[in-house]
Formats: structure tokens, C-alpha cells, sequence
């Protein structure tokens, strides 16, 4: 037991013992990492110099050593960074879309988009990652293409305008095919202009059905106890429109205006004219509103209601008022209602191919092109909303990028050649300064 206990002392006298003035090994760096000659060392003498390198993704700050010194304090020092994260090359411009980088360093995004009318070929996201002992974007950059439609439908008897490639924007307008003389020619029936739009899936489609050509024909329309006042044709086709009026001693019940359909009808049907009588009157006539409740005649003392449209008012500004029928078709106070309509918008370098009239109601649409070489920004058919407004707003007319620069080169030539036109020669001017002298 002595000796057990003596051996036990001599093993405490002699145990190896961590020197009291040195550091223990200094933290891990996110940014760098020891070198290998230092990563065996379990503690470190005062006025211990350590190297680092950087580590994959960092690249040293100039002016500042890579290394640490163990302090009197036993604290490694300096704290401040010696390495700063790499940093890739910004993407550069992003045609026809945006790009969304919030940091270039190692690790960062870049998120793309792309412009309305376009849309993305490739990745939406890209990263700066180490690559070749430096960093770089992990993929490469995607592009926004012009969102493309299928070519137009083709149409019986009819054609449209073709274009080398059909994608956002592009219009085609149809038109029906001639007939030969005494035949009954193509109606257009439908819209003679579509556009190529896109879907919520960004796929190309066309803004509307395509357009038909058929021969319409209406019969010659008459209505008893009245006559036309307009629209007088030996034969009515599509679109067409007649006027009425009733004899004297008559009122009307219907529209006054009908106009030929594309089933061959007349739309609304032909009115008629009803003999005046004292205690009958037909419906009131009112424009821009409609009369509750609807009938053909009314009862004198019967009234009835009367509101404006949307966007159209009485001339006090109310919209809605009660006449009474009076006998003899003659009602109290009826009066009209007035609208806001609108103008056709001032297109610098383009103009309306479809639609145009000298005034708008609310939800009238027009379709708008520019002239050859320029660009259309915006969307080429529009809506009146009301109070001149247009929806999604009138577009404009760009010079294109090609015509752009060929103006420029052109002043280019003409800043450089001019000079050379309408300078003197030197010894012209030689002689002119000589005779002045003189």
C-alpha cells in the first residue's frame, strides 16, 4: 500500500502540465482556416504568430495580414476580418425584363422576369457558388422571348394580312374575297382585326374568334301606317340600317332604327305605328336610358321611371326621373339623358384600324397599329371607360431600335461630311482675309 501510494505521488509530481502564459487554440473562423502546421498544437506560447488561408468563397482584404498573435492577455488577436466573400460579375442588362439581385457575394441570388408580352426561356433563379478556386453563377443566364401566337385561323371566302412571324402584338386584319359583278358579295361578320394577346399561362392566343364571310341579305322592310325616313337601298346586306317614322295620328312602339343581322333578320324587329288615341300614349322615347316598366302603350295618368346609363345624367345631373302619360302620346317633363362620350386619342405615329367613330360610349373598343417603323408599347385594343378614359391606356408609338439607329448614323455621316461641303478651301480663306486687309 506504501509503495502504491508513492508511485501515486510521483505521478502527480511529474504529470505534464499546460503552461499558464499560453492560448488555448483560437476559434474557428467562418471566412478562413488554419494552416496545416498549426492544426497539431494543442496550446500557444505568448507572442504565438498564426497563419490562415482563406477559405473557398473568400478572398483576402488588402492591407490585412492573414494571421493572429496570441496576446499577453491570452486572447488572439486582431479580431477584425482579414477575409471578405467573393463577389461573381453582375448578369448585365437583362433585355426585356428585370433582374433582382440583392448581393453579388458568394452565396447570393439573382431572380429574373420578364416584361408583359414576354416570357422566360431558362432557370428563374441563378447563385454564386465556388467554382475554379473562385465563384461564378451556377447556370446561365435565361432570356425573355416575345410570347408567340399559332398563325391565325384561316376563313371560307375570306384572307387576312400575313406577317413573317405572328407573336405579342402582331394584328392580322381580314377581309372577305371579291366576287364577280352581279353576284351578292362577302359580309364581314365579327371583328376584322385580331391581335396576339397571351393567356394566365403566358401562352400566345388570339384576342378574339376569327371573323366570318357570308352573304347576308335582308328583305325590304316596311311598317304599316309609317315610313322610312332613311336607309333607302334597292337591297339590304349586312349591317345595313333603316329608319322609320309613323304617319301623322300614329305613335310608335319599338326602336325607330332596325338594322340588318348576320341571320339574314332585321334587328330589333320592325316597329309599328299604333293610331293615336285621347287617353293612350306609346312608350316614351329616351336616349341613353331605359323606361320601368316596359310596354307597348300606356293608360293617360299611368307613369313610369326613367334612369340614365351608366355615365349619363339628366341635364340637372340627376339620373332618374317619373314622367305621366298625358293622353294623345304626350308625357310630363320627359327629358333626354346626356353622356359623356369620348374622342379618339391622338396616336403620335400610329392610328385606329378598327373601331373609330366621332364619339365613344362606355365600352366601345378601338384597335390601335403604328406606322412602319415604329413599336407599339402598350396593348393595341383598348376600352372607353368613361370620362375620356381608355383601359389598359392608350399606347404609343416607338421608334424601333433599327430605324433608331440609322437616323443616328445618319446625323453621324452628316456631322462628319458637312464640314467638308462648306468649308472653304484654306487659300480661299487666305484670299478673302488679304482683300479685307486691303
Amino acid at each position: 500500500a506504501a509503495i502504491s501510494v508513492l508511485a501515486l505521488i510521483v505521478y502527480c509530481f511529474f504529470l505534464p502540465r499546460a503552461p499558464t502564459d499560453a492560448c488555448m487554440p483560437p476559434e474557428r473562423l467562418q471566412y478562413a482556416e488554419l494552416k496545416e502546421s498549426f492544426n497539431a498544437m494543442k496550446s500557444f506560447p505568448v507572442g504565438t504568430t498564426v497563419s490562415y488561408v482563406c477559405r473557398p468563397g473568400y478572398m483576402g482584404i488588402p492591407g490585412k495580414a492573414p494571421s493572429r498573435t496570441c496576446g499577453e492577455d491570452l486572447q488572439w488577436s486582431p479580431t477584425e476580418q482579414f477575409c471578405t466573400e467573393r463577389k461573381c460579375n453582375h448578369p448585365g442588362e437583362f433585355r426585356d425584363g428585370f433582374i433582382n439581385v440583392t448581393d453579388l457575394t458568394f452565396g447570393s441570388k439573382a431572380t429574373f422576369s420578364c416584361a408583359a408580352g414576354f416570357r422566360l426561356v431558362g432557370t428563374v433563379e441563378i447563385s454564386c457558388v465556388i467554382k475554379d478556386k473562385g465563384v461564378a453563377w451556377n447556370r446561365d443566364l435565361p432570356f425573355c422571348e416575345k410570347i408567340p401566337c399559332e398563325p391565325p385561323p384561316t376563313i371560307a371566302n375570306g384572307r387576312y394580312t400575313e406577317a413573317d412571324n405572328y407573336v405579342y402584338q402582331t394584328s392580322v386584319t381580314y377581309t372577305c374575297n371579291e366576287v364577280p359583278r352581279g353576284m351578292d358579295p362577302f359580309s364581314l361578320i365579327g371583328p376584322a382585326t385580331l391581335v396576339c394577346t397571351y393567356n394566365a399561362q403566358l401562352n400566345g392566343v388570339w384576342s378574339e374568334p376569327p371573323p366570318q364571310c357570308r352573304v347576308v341579305k335582308c328583305d325590304n322592310p316596311k311598317v304599316e301606317n309609317g315610313r322610312k325616313t332613311a336607309g333607302f337601298r334597292p337591297s339590304y346586306s349586312y349591317r345595313d340600317s333603316v329608319i322609320f317614322e309613323c304617319d301623322p295620328g300614329y305613335f310608335m312602339i319599338g326602336p325607330d332604327t332596325v338594322t340588318c343581322g348576320e341571320n339574314n333578320t332585321w334587328s330589333p324587329p320592325t316597329p309599328t305605328c299604333e293610331k293615336i288615341t285621347e287617353r293612350v300614349c306609346g312608350a316614351p322615347k329616351i336616349t341613353h336610358g331605359v323606361v320601368i316598366p316596359v310596354k307597348s302603350a300606356y293608360e293617360e295618368g299611368e307613369s313610369v321611371q326613367i334612369k340614365c346609363n351608366a355615365y349619363c345624367t339628366f341635364p340637372d345631373g340627376t339620373k332618374e326621373m317619373t314622367v305621366t302619360c298625358q293622353g294623345q302620346n304626350a308625357w310630363s317633363s320627359l327629358q333626354n339623358c346626356e353622356c359623356d362620350s369620348g374622342f379618339t386619342p391622338v396616336i403620335n405615329y400610329g392610328r385606329v384600324i378598327d373601331g373609330q367613330k366621332p364619339s365613344y360610349a362606355v365600352g366601345d373598343f378601338i384597335t390601335i397599329e403604328c406606322y412602319a417603323g415604329y413599336t407599339l408599347h402598350g396593348e393595341a385594343r383598348i376600352q372607353y371607360i368613361g370620362e375620356n378614359q381608355w383601359v389598359p391606356g392608350v399606347p404609343t408609338c416607338q421608334l424601333s431600335k433599327y430605324e433608331l439607329k440609322q437616323k443616328c448614323l445618319v446625323h453621324l455621316l452628316a456631322f462628319h461630311l458637312l464640314p467638308t461641303f462648306v468649308s472653304p478651301p484654306l487659300s480661299y480663306e487666305l484670299a478673302v482675309k488679304s482683300n479685307v486687309k486691303m
